[in-house]
């Protein structure tokens, strides 16, 4: 089971070749692209639409929810893995969040090659809609899930996977963690509430199986209320929800100068950390998969 760099950067291509704001024409063709290879991976894919507000506030949104039928237990645990699809209508989005999306395929593709045969926990993977208008994709996920009273062993957003700057002082922190973390942007991120400690652990154990990547953990109280950076992804309602999550993120503005605007290109991207971090995403998922048999998340 191995990630093709080639590949993920294609999809990296081709997601970002434009803006893909809400409701519109290239969103779909984005949406049509990412079905076509969940679909190849052996993947059954649910465009599982929802409705918004009303009137002139009125959001129409499209999740695409995949799994593999004939390893999926609508019963038993589940792991939910996903990224949003849609980005600012000013940006074509690279690293926000086409990197992710990306990953996301090709974390799919790997498994449809080679399955964990002693998987204990279902796996779910989402393209989310509306993250950019508030998570809106997510919430409607969640609550979802919520109430069918879904086993729901942990839920995780890849949020912006491909952007590194090794300089010192290249990584800005929220004044509360100034002095906890590096001052490089060159690590990967693993972020959770204090509820999905056990989670961020086995996601952090799977990352650190790559050789030469950096990792980082944040445990915050609550449900992140008083460190808004750390809820800006789908990871967010699922906190909400009262479900374990975490977001692994390059840390979005905190590193990238090119958050949200038009040159969040894939030029700007570092392919190399790109690929390590989607290595890392999927020895994660395995170890969490193989290892919630046993009630160890980290899989060890």
């Amino acid at each position: 089971m191995s990630v093709d760099p080639d590949r993920l950067w294609s999809h990296v291509e081709r997601l970002a070749s434009e803006p893909r704001p809400a409701q519109t024409r290239i969103l779909e063709s984005c949406r049509a692209y990412v079905t076509d290879h969940l679909e190849s991976a052996g993947c059954r894919v649910e465009r599982c639409r929802f409705v918004v507000g009303d009137g002139r506030e009125r959001l129409e949104g499209v999740n695409l929810v995949a799994c593999w039928p004939e390893r999926f237990d609508p019963g038993g645990p589940r792991l939910v893995v996903g990224a949003h699809l849609d980005s600012c209508p000013e940006t074509p989005g690279a690293d926000d969040n086409a990197s992710a999306v990306a990953a996301l395929l090709e974390i799919a593709h790997c498994l449809g090659q080679d399955w964990p045969l002693d998987a204990g926990v279902s796996l779910e993977l989402v393209a989310f809609d509306l993250e950019e208008d508030g998570m809106l994709g997510g919430a409607e996920h969640a609550g979802q899930l919520r109430d069918l009273g879904v086993d729901l062993l942990g839920m995780v957003s890849l949020e912006m996977l491909g952007y590194r700057d090794p300089s010192p002082g290249a990584q800005s922190l929220p004044r509360a963690l100034r002095g906890l973390y590096p001052d490089t942007g060159d690590f990967i991120a693993v972020v959770g509430n204090t509820g999905s400690q056990a989670l961020i652990d086995g996601f952090a154990a799977g990352l650190q199986t790559i050789e030469g990547l950096p990792v980082e953990t944040l445990a915050v109280p609550g449900n992140g209320e008083q460190l808004q950076a750390t809820r800006l992804s789908d990871h967010s309602p699922f906190w909400d929800a009262g479900f374990p999550a975490v977001m692994v993120t390059d840390t979005s503005f905190m590193r990238n100068p090119h958050y949200h605007l038009p040159s969040d290109t894939p030029e700007t991207l570092d392919r190399e950390f790109l690929e390590d971090v989607t290595r890392g995403c999927l020895a994660a998922v395995c170890r969490i998969m193989t290892g919630a048999a046993s009630g160890d998340l980290a899989g060890e």
